[in-house]
């Protein structure tokens, strides 16, 4: 019975409707939205709903009422209709175009596949002899599709960006794709007066700079307050609409239902989608899939791991801690983002890697981190093997023994292991010792984090700032990191004696081990370290190792 609630994947929303499957009402938004203007444009991740969106949309302008009983829109129409004297469920004619196919990457194929949706609009509204370009075709369907209905069109263009973000770090293919869309999507501003309504969706909002630099009168709704929640699912409409769903699954993993939704929220939940942060949902894909499956994973990223902004995330040497809700952006500079700029953090935002966590207006900055644990775990497992190899021998077993011995204080077993993975770190070919260390403070994070502690790095206080600062149920680890030439062991931990930076956890009652570790850049290792003992009230702390 679940199951059948349940449809996974299932993007139309008539299929939905007529199997009497699951579907959350959204139709609010859309009534909002197709009586408040006529061009608009929205951006969300992969998986979360779009497709589905745009079908609801095109159920509405062919008239399928029988479709909207029992929802919003179902009352909603009729009653807008008798205020304005027409009649309710008008039809429409509906183009609707998808690129989300794989297939699009290169011109030919492009042209091809958009030849193809052209052929299939031309046997309904039929082609002129001199209609021989793409564009004019497409002028041509538009203006014919209105003369023989006597309605107003409709287009609608689901994962228009698909083919560019394809080919990103493609510059010259990129520009030819970007090219060839742009001459097609110009048509609509032209063919306006024929128009009834255009919505597009992507994951990116910047080929607004681009591709759409001709429609100048498209509505971005991607960031509005009003349609924080159109995609995903909040937490009142998680309650409302998946109680059996909750209750099944709370068995199953004999959880609470309280624990479960705690659960559901911290692995799913946090996406914001306006400065407001006022409306925060959940990924959909990976909401269904849980209650599909009646388990807890990692849905969602599984369906498209992002090695290339892996790859761009090495490539610039960003500094992974910042991931964890560290990162500031101008409101403006990200607004106006292009692919031009190839910056890679608007990207990780628009493409669910990343969310807003605040906006601060004082500053005009947003932060950004992870949107939630599904997220965060799964991104650092794809980052870690670049500065922490882990080998098929650091399975089971091993990685148990490591992880008791963090929790249990074993510093000494602690840094044999991280010096091991240390080893098999690819540097690659750049040649600067700045790197070196933080390398080795971002294989720490890492290693530590996705053992599940909780780590924190450049921990600061008011004389200085800790490299790591590592926590377990009963024990803290406090480290600091030097290049060779910069200190030994010793003199890392006289540092953190003299910064005070094991003060504010020695009403912790928890053993606080202070190492100090040498980073040999000939190595490209840890040379050498030393662990103390912090002893709050002691004249010094005491050697461990």
């Amino acid at each position: 019975m679940m199951a059948e609630r349940i449809q996974v994947g299932e993007q139309s929303f008539q299929n939905l409707r007529s199997r009497d499957a699951l579907y959350v009402d959204k139709t609010e938004y859309i009534y909002n939205i197709v009586t408040s203007g006529r061009f608009f444009f929205l951006s969300r991740p992969r998986r979360f709903g779009k497709s589905l969106l745009l079908s609801t949309l095109a159920a509405y302008f062919q008239g399928q009422k029988e479709l909207f009983k029992g929802l919003y829109l179902g009352h909603a129409e009729p009653e807008r209709a008798a205020r304005e004297g027409r009649e309710a469920w008008q039809e429409h004619p509906v183009l609707s175009l998808d690129l989300s196919s794989d297939n699009n990457k290169i011109p030919q194929t492009l042209e091809k596949n958009l030849n193809t949706q052209l052929i299939a609009w031309e046997k309904l509204y039929g082609k002129e002899a001199d209609e021989d370009t793409l564009a004019l075709r497409f002028r041509g369907v538009i203006r014919r599709a209105y003369e023989q209905t006597q309605q107003q069109v409709v287009i609608l263009v689901d994962e228009y960006d698909k083919p560019l973000l394809d080919t990103l770090q493609l510059p010259e293919l990129h520009k030819e794709l970007k090219d060839i869309l742009h001459g097609f999507y110009s048509v609509i501003k032209g063919s306006s007066h024929y128009l009834r309504f255009v919505f597009f969706t992507g994951v990116t909002r910047f080929a607004k700079v681009g591709i759409f630099s001709g429609l100048n009168n498209l509505n971005d709704i991607s960031m509005d307050a009003a349609m924080a929640g159109l995609c995903g699912i909040t937490d009142q409409e998680l309650v409302d609409n998946f109680s059996p769903e909750i209750d099944a699954l709370a068995a199953a993993q004999k959880l609470t239902r309280e624990e479960t939704l705690r659960t559901l929220k911290k692995k799913y939940n946090g996406y914001y989608f306006s400065e407001e942060c006022n409306v925060s949902v959940y990924n959909p894909f990976s909401l269904l899939n849980t209650f599909y499956k009646n388990r807890f994973s990692d849905y969602w990223f599984a369906t498209g791991t992002p090695t290339f902004l892996v790859e761009e995330l090495k490539s610039k040497h960003f500094y992974f801690p910042d991931l964890e809700d560290n990162i500031l952006v101008r409101k403006q500079w990200l607004e106006n983002y292009s692919t031009e700029s190839q910056d890679i953090v608007p990207v990780l935002l628009q493409a669910g890697y990343l969310s807003i966590k605040e906006y601060i207006p004082q500053r005009g900055v947003y932060r950004l981190g992870f949107p939630n644990d599904e997220v965060r775990y799964s991104f650092l497992a794809n980052l870690l093997p670049i500065f922490a190899p882990i080998t098929d021998s650091d399975t089971g077993d091993a990685v148990w023994d490591f992880q008791q011995a963090i929790e249990t204080g074993a510093v000494e077993q602690v840094m044999e292991k991280m010096v091991a993975l240390l080893a098999g770190v690819p540097y690659g070919s750049i040649d600067d010792a700045r790197y070196y260390e933080r390398d080795a403070q971002v294989a720490f994070y890492f290693v530590f984090k996705l053992l599940g502690q909780f780590v924190e790095t450049e921990v600061h206080n008011n004389k200085g700032r800790a490299d790591i600062i590592v926590h377990t149920p009963e024990v803290i680890y406090i480290f600091e990191l030097k290049l060779w030439s910069a200190g030994t062991p010793e003199e890392a931990i006289a540092q953190i004696k003299a910064q005070g930076y094991a003060t504010p956890y020695k009403e912790s009652r928890k053993k606080i081990l202070l190492v100090g570790a040498s980073f040999d850049p000939e190595k490209r290792n840890i040379g050498a370290w030393k662990a103390e003992e912090f002893t709050p009230g002691a004249k010094g702390a005491q050697p461990v190792v």
